[in-house]
């Protein structure tokens, strides 16, 4: 699991989002949700040097260079890319320190699922910003809106929703299959008639059973209206021959007999 962080500078308003990928188009999600939920964007967003932000890190010595789809979605949001300088932990303190807050998810591991380790994030996010802050001594979410009066409009929803990635419910047929765009895409046969989390995004399909991945598929551009994973087909093979009271051991000797003893 990966923990996305964004900390408004002034009031030292904090949103915390769990995500089970750090790719450039979760990014860019959790950004414009974090944006909706302080209600503005900031003039300037100082990042570290992560890849789907920086193609060259920042250096003492080097600008470094800002990925090309990074600086449009920067200019579509209005703001100014301001990346920290590798080696230096002191820049970035005021989202360092209160990851470490995020450490008290541990004692939950293994026993919440997707749902329940979201919830205990966002009740620490709730917590921490209705409390008077160390070094303000002001309370973050009554700070925050004097900082709102500072922060820039988001943009149209035609433009944010470029960048939107939805959370889907896919619940899964009597053969293992779900239903996405029109084509159905295999899952492991014990999860039939379950419904489970999934999300599209960079032309795969990831399939979760809570916090569990159980399946990537790539996105079918063909007119194939079915796509099984090999494991899946020979999995429900050797299903269908368990439920018909046949043994796959049982049912290979015998066909091994058939054959002659030179086969053994």
């Amino acid at each position: 699991m990966n923990v996305f962080a964004l900390v408004y500078s002034f009031s030292r308003f904090k949103i915390y989002f769990l995500s089970m990928s750090k790719t450039q188009t979760v990014l860019f999600h959790h950004l414009d949700t974090a944006f909706e939920m302080a209600s503005g964007v900031p003039k300037t967003l100082r990042t570290d040097n992560m890849k789907t932000v920086m193609d060259d890190p920042r250096t003492e010595y080097s600008k470094g260079k800002i990925n090309n789809k990074f600086a449009q979605f920067a200019k579509d949001y209005g703001f100014e890319v301001k990346p920290c300088i590798a080696g230096e932990p002191e820049v970035k303190a005021k989202v360092e320190a209160p990851m470490k807050l995020l450490d008290e998810l541990y004692a939950y591991n293994g026993l919440l699922d997707l749902v329940g380790l979201r919830n205990q994030v966002t009740k620490i996010c709730g917590r921490e910003n209705n409390k008077l802050h160390s070094e303000t001594g002001k309370i973050p979410i009554l700070h925050l809106q004097k900082e709102k009066g500072f922060l820039s409009p988001l943009p149209q929803d035609n433009i944010r929703s470029l960048y939107k990635i939805k959370e889907l419910s896919l619940k899964a047929d009597s053969q293992g299959f779900v239903s996405y765009s029109g084509k159905k895409y295999s899952t492991p046969i014990k999860y039939c008639g379950k419904v489970l989390n999934a999300q599209a995004f960079d032309d795969y399909l990831y399939v979760y059973d809570n916090t569990e991945l159980i399946v990537i598929h790539q996105i079918s551009k063909d007119n194939v209206k079915k796509i099984e994973l090999a494991e899946h087909a020979l999995e429900k093979a050797e299903y269908s021959l368990m439920r018909s009271g046949q043994r796959i051991k049982e049912f290979a000797e015998n066909n091994l007999k058939e054959l002659g003893e030179m086969y053994k």
